[in-house]
């Protein structure tokens, strides 16, 4: 398949799964979504009648006790009924993504060892760590500050007048707030096999450092290695470009089941917090490659040009992870040293999320706005670096952001209730997150291998 023809059927199978999604949701899932807003409404009711009753040993009580529970039993076997009517489309971004995530660790591993050992000087592995942790600092800073002037100019919790859930009422998700003590084990793997089993790029990218330097050190015994790693690494590269036929069906799949499970109508509700959302990104988009311009002038377009694949594979699976075959092969194409693009880009994937770092500070600022909270500017910066960096490393945890937000709200004493405001449509701005992600780390590797020489 060329690359123009998989742009294409990419867009393509986007403004189809736009209109499958539409369909399937009037025809299908509308009746299922009417049950469940139906019995929210009551349960909601029933919380409200309960809060007012002091004695729990009145009939009263244990009548709508038992009407609560009813209302939650139909209410979740609705959503089960309406995730079993999704299956059949989620399966198709399901299987494209696990194909990516059993490609994503050998391939981190074998690029990243062949990469260090022939840089194998330790000291030259240290400055180009040092630059680009400088990068992606500067970067998530630059992020996290953005989201937080344009959520006080637009103001879009005040603006969108939305009905807020009780304060008192947990959101589900579960609270994160790394500790120090976390992140180390996070950062270090305790078996290499297990890293590689979970997935954990960041404890990859250490095992794969050290066995890089301990290859480079043995000096022609290691050229074997070296040798066995790059074949290895070519022939994961070429099951990659197989996988990637599979992006458009993954894309299609991925786009129906999030229209199909809200509707279009949620667009008409959120109008105001997502096209402001997405405006902040594309300035956000605009600054970064400004920022490349400085380094690369105007080979930075090309760049963007090169990466037009694997931003829409990463905006329609609301995953920048499935773009990172591709961004590899696509950097290396451009002219960036394999050695600079295997060490910079997982650690990328860690530690640079630029897309999700300016979300952090857009959303609790948005809720704050909902719940009328006056936040000083002083508490806004503590919030920004606060998130700055509870946010590292936590790039393997499912919906990360919003898992992040969970455990900075209370923090501040913003009610966590106020996620379900955001749960309904984080599909939508993830899929912005995630091509944000993608561009800030491809820049970022770019920038450095123009730094240490070795752009061609």
């Amino acid at each position: 398949m060329q690359k123009s023809k998989l742009t294409l059927y990419i867009f393509i199978a986007l403004i189809l799964g736009v209109i499958a999604g539409y369909l399937y949701n009037v025809y299908v899932i509308d009746a299922i979504n009417t049950k469940i807003n139906k019995a929210e409404a009551t349960i909601k009711s029933i919380d409200n009648r309960l809060a007012e009753l002091h004695d729990s040993s009145q009939s009263i009580y244990k009548s709508l006790k038992i009407q609560k529970t009813e209302q939650v039993n139909i209410r979740n076997e609705n959503d089960s009924l309406r995730e079993d009517k999704l299956d059949g489309f989620t399966l198709l971004s399901d299987i494209f993504l696990r194909l990516i995530k059993m490609i994503m660790a050998p391939l981190i591993f074998t690029t990243l060892v062949v990469g260090v050992a022939k840089v194998g000087d330790i000291k030259t592995v240290g400055r180009i760590g040092g630059r680009t942790l400088l990068w992606f600092l500067s970067a998530s800073l630059v992020s996290l500050l953005l989201g937080m002037l344009l959520v006080n100019l637009f103001e879009p919790g005040k603006a969108m007048h939305l009905t807020l859930p009780d304060s008192h009422i947990n959101s589900g998700i579960k609270k994160t707030a790394l500790s120090l003590h976390d992140f180390i084990n996070h950062v270090f793997p305790r078996s290499f096999i297990e890293a590689m089993a979970d997935n954990e790029i960041l404890q990859i990218v250490v095992f794969s450092m050290f066995f890089g330097i301990g290859t480079a050190a043995i000096g022609e015994k290691g050229e074997i290695v070296i040798k066995a790693m790059d074949a290895i690494a070519h022939v994961i590269l070429k099951i990659t470009g197989y996988v990637m036929k599979l992006a458009p069906l993954a894309v299609f799949g991925a786009i129906t089941a999030i229209i199909a499970k809200q509707g279009l109508g949620i667009l008409s509700v959120y109008a105001v917090f997502i096209g402001e959302f997405y405006f902040s990104l594309i300035i956000l988009w605009l600054i970064i490659i400004l920022a490349g311009f400085f380094v690369l002038h105007k080979r930075v377009f090309t760049l963007v040009n090169y990466i037009k694949d694997a931003m829409l594979v990463a905006f329609g699976t609301s995953t920048s992870e499935a773009a990172y075959p591709k961004v590899l092969l696509e950097l290396e194409r451009f002219g960036c040293n394999n050695k600079i693009v295997s060490f910079v880009l997982p650690l990328g994937y860690s530690f640079n999320l630029d897309g999700g770092m300016m979300y952090m500070t857009f959303a609790s600022l948005f809720l704050a706005q909902a719940y009328n909270m006056h936040l000083t500017f002083g508490q806004q910066l503590t919030m920004l670096l606060v998130l700055m960096f509870t946010s590292k490393g936590v790039a393997g945890v499912p919906r990360a952001a919003l898992v992040v937000l969970a455990g900075t709200l209370a923090m501040f004493n913003i009610p966590e209730a106020g996620l379900a405001l955001l749960i309904g449509i984080d599909p939508l701005l993830d899929m912005g997150r995630s091509a944000t992600n993608v561009l800030g780390n491809v820049v970022a590797t770019a920038v450095i291998s123009k730094w240490e020489n070795e752009l061609n």
